[in-house]
């Protein structure tokens, strides 16, 4: 029987895992999220999620720091990796993977987990990587290019460490820093180097629970009076044609 595939439609994937701390320590998959998305509209066409319980439950964390986080509690009674591989398959098989860092972490746990269960694992079409594609694209403005730096940058809210909100979150971040770039290209000499005051503002250190000061690209309610001097800037050199018009077709920088 042929296999299905969807070589132009995008799907993007995270994974939950364990974090190893000892020497030849696996990593093993806690949670598997992802959504298709139509390249065109960039809309949202299907998504699917599932807690997935390791073949050894001690590597499940017993509790989490966050109020949302996967423990061994949450995982005891989910399914297998197995269970769930021929969903999972159907959804990344013959599609374009995106997701942020997916070549280095995703990607070689997915291949990972279909090995152990020895099954054939899912092809991409293609990938796109929102961690290198913005690294070159968009640079160092928000900071580090850590999904929850960029998530801050534009205002997305907090990440949550969850794979159906870190992929949703995912897509968001690629559709703000396209449209930035797209005006950057529309009227560079405007905006081009407009975006890069710095000032100091307090986060929460993962590694220390700390609050600690950290330079950011951007002043507190600055993106909103950036957003009004770009309406004023298109405005002048566009006439009467809408903003909306304009940003829809930033889009065309994702196919």
């Amino acid at each position: 029987m042929e296999i299905q595939t969807f070589p132009n439609e995008i799907v993007f994937f995270d994974l939950e895992t364990n974090v190893p701390n000892k020497t030849g320590q696996h990593f093993h998959i806690l949670e598997f999220g992802a959504i298709i998305v139509c390249p065109r509209k960039l809309e949202e066409l299907e998504s699917f999620t599932t807690l997935i319980q390791p073949k050894d439950l001690s590597m499940a964390p017993l509790r989490s720091s966050r109020s949302d986080g996967i423990t061994r509690a949450k995982v005891t009674d989910a399914p297998s990796f197995e269970d769930v591989a021929e969903k999972i398959y159907g959804l990344l098989n013959g599609r374009i993977w995106a997701g942020h860092n997916i070549r280095r972490f995703d990607c070689v746990r997915i291949k990972e987990a279909f090995a152990e269960i020895g099954k054939a694992a899912p092809e991409p079409s293609g990938i796109i990587d929102s961690l290198g594609l913005l690294s070159d694209k968009f640079g160092k403005r928000a900071g580090n290019m850590k999904m929850a730096s960029l998530a801050a940058y534009f205002g997305l809210g907090v990440q949550k460490h969850r794979s159906l909100d870190d992929v949703r979150m995912n897509l968001e971040v690629l559709k703000h820093c396209s449209t930035v770039l797209f005006l950057e290209s529309t009227l560079p000499d405007q905006l081009e180097g407009k975006w890069q005051s710095s000032s100091k503002i307090m986060t929460r250190s993962r590694s220390h629970h700390q609050m600690v000061q950290k330079a950011m690209p951007y002043t507190k309610g600055s993106l909103g009076k950036m957003t009004q001097n770009v309406k004023n800037i298109l405005s002048k050199a566009q006439g009467t044609q809408s903003l909306q018009s304009l940003i829809k077709h930033s889009h065309s920088l994702l196919r």
